[in-house]
């Protein structure tokens, strides 16, 4: 625990960093100082894979570290692509060095790993130019940089010179200033990523910028060119954000001459020629072709998950292997695979192929919620899959249903049932189910001739920690007998399910004199 005085303790978390040498290479007393960090390829893998998951990018490599080192599971930290330099000897017994740069060339004999981009310097001058060599050659560089540090060698010399109250007198840092340069914006393309986000690219004249030629950029989203004013043929100002991503910061106006073109997003994707749809509150612009190529990876990858259809042994890495080598080329194909296919992706693989195999033909016969959910419609999540399965009982007649039919059902609304009428209505996806009902996929909705709607009419909201049952297994019985679940307590609330450490729902439902039962009380209720 931080206290200001005593830091984490995160040496769990330090061990799975591969470039941490779990035996030196002789024995010594020694405590040494480093740095964690992600490089800029890894950086950009490990975004892409949260995409990809649909789960949340980190906004850059340095805070992506610094929050690795501070998981309390060092499982978690083991899957980030850690890396460290160390820089600096704290203590060693019976220490021979008088020289920092010895003493780093010892630590890299010892095993440890240290920033290559190191030298020793005769005079401020010689320091001055290798700064200056540095700012030339950091673009280059595998990792995020955006300064040099010069330090006196001498260990004495530093001795004498001590440190103030933060900082030592015998090191300076030097900071490099964003460049800026102009070039001319040449045409704006979009681009599809794999969550179907289409993004406007700036086609620029290539131009010389902190080291690279920089010839294209992001601009984020048609805001942002509305923003700033773009237009097609601009005199246009760049620079590197964080002094990693080029950036458009400004436009030359007085250089206009009345031949710039305005920029106008499209209404269909680039890639598949699906809808482009751009959602009332959201800067992005989307394709929803369940079939585009762009998104082909990220809709697999959903398909096969525990929101989807549950396809045990399928994950990402197997999907990206067999993305890559063009066995799955959309979501259909997984009933297609062939166990020589699948075995392919392991070493010594047929045991894993067999087992995948059969969880793929499982999976035909599971109910048609989860196949609605596995489809990845927008605002389409499992609890409005079970209300669209059980209202419309197969996939067909859903697919026939209209807006407004959709809009009235309970917790829908009109977003929502816009979202699942413009999904089914796409070639694209009429095609996908015809697909999987080849490959006897379940396409209706079991009939269940004696339903227990004890809890029909009721709404439970659900608040602190259950003893015997996760909030997802009690919401499940509860949508079983009839009821439903809410997230939020109001009057219309039935009854308030409390277990251990209840918070403000439990406060707000004792207000508003909501019956409030225990875990008790539920299980004796669905006895």
């Amino acid at each position: 625990m931080e206290t200001g005085q005593i830091g984490e303790d995160i040496t769990d978390n330090l061990k799975t960093i591969k470039n941490i040498p779990k035996k030196l290479k002789e024995p010594v007393n020694v405590i040494v100082r480093g740095e964690v960090f992600i490089s800029k390829e890894d950086f950009e893998k490990m975004n892409e894979e949260q995409e990809i998951l649909e789960e949340k990018t980190f906004a850059n490599a340095r805070n992506a570290a610094a929050g690795s080192l501070r998981q309390l599971d060092s499982k978690i930290t083991a899957k980030r692509p850690l890396d460290i330099y160390i820089f600096n000897i704290q203590r060693l017994q019976d220490n021979p060095y008088n020289s920092h740069i010895e003493q780093l060339e010892y630590l890299e004999k010892l095993g440890f790993n240290v920033n290559p981009v190191k030298k020793l310097c005769i005079g401020i001058e010689s320091a001055i130019k290798e700064v200056e060599r540095i700012g030339g050659i950091r673009e280059t560089l595998g990792f995020g940089t955006d300064g040099a540090v010069i330090k006196v060698d001498n260990l004495e010399s530093r001795e004498a010179l001590g440190t103030n109250f933060k900082t030592p007198r015998w090191a300076i840092a030097y900071k490099y200033p964003p460049e800026k340069k102009e070039t001319i914006l040449k045409d704006i393309i979009c681009q599809v990523g794999r969550t179907g986000a289409i993004t406007p690219m700036a086609i620029l004249e290539p131009v010389k910028l902190a080291g690279s030629t920089i010839s294209k950029t992001t601009l984020h989203n048609e805001d942002f060119i509305k923003d700033k004013d773009l237009k097609i043929g601009d005199h246009v100002i760049i620079q590197k954000a964080g002094d990693v991503i080029p950036e458009v910061v400004d436009v030359v106006k007085e250089k206009r001459t009345g031949e710039e073109k305005e920029f106008v997003m499209p209404e269909v994707c680039p890639v598949c020629g699906g809808p482009a749809v751009r959602e009332k509150g959201e800067a992005i612009r989307r394709c929803i072709g369940i079939e585009c190529s762009a998104r082909n990876l990220r809709n697999i990858v959903h398909f096969a998950s525990k929101a989807g259809m549950e396809i045990e042994g399928l994950g990402y890495a197997i999907i990206k292997q067999l993305v890559d080598k063009n066995y799955l080329n959309g979501i259909a194909d997984i009933y297609y695979l062939t166990k020589e296919q699948i075995a392919s992706t392991k070493k010594s693989g047929d045991k894993f192929a067999s087992n995948l195999i059969n969880a793929i033909n499982e999976s035909k016969k599971n109910s048609l919620d989860k196949l609605i959910s596995a489809l990845g419609i927008r605002h389409v999540g499992t609890k409005t899959a079970k209300i669209l399965a059980r209202e419309y009982g197969s996939i067909d007649k859903l697919m026939n249903a209209s807006e407004l039919s959709i809009s009235y059902l309970e917790d829908m609304g009109i977003v929502t049932a816009k979202s699942v009428c413009e999904f089914f209505a796409q070639e694209q996806t009429k095609e996908l189910i015809e697909k999987l009902k080849q490959a006897g996929v379940n396409m209706k909705e079991e009939e269940i001739e004696e339903k227990d709607n004890r809890f029909q009419g009721m709404t439970f909201v659900l608040t602190g920690t259950l003893a015997n049952f996760t909030r997802d297994e009690a919401s499940e019985i509860i949508e079983k007998l009839g009821g439903k679940t809410s997230s939020s307590v109001s009057k219309k609330t039935t009854y308030v399910l409390a277990g251990e450490e209840a918070g403000s729902k439990l406060t707000k439902a004792e207000s508003l004199g909501i019956n409030i039962i225990s875990e008790e009380d539920f299980r004796k209720m669905i006895s």
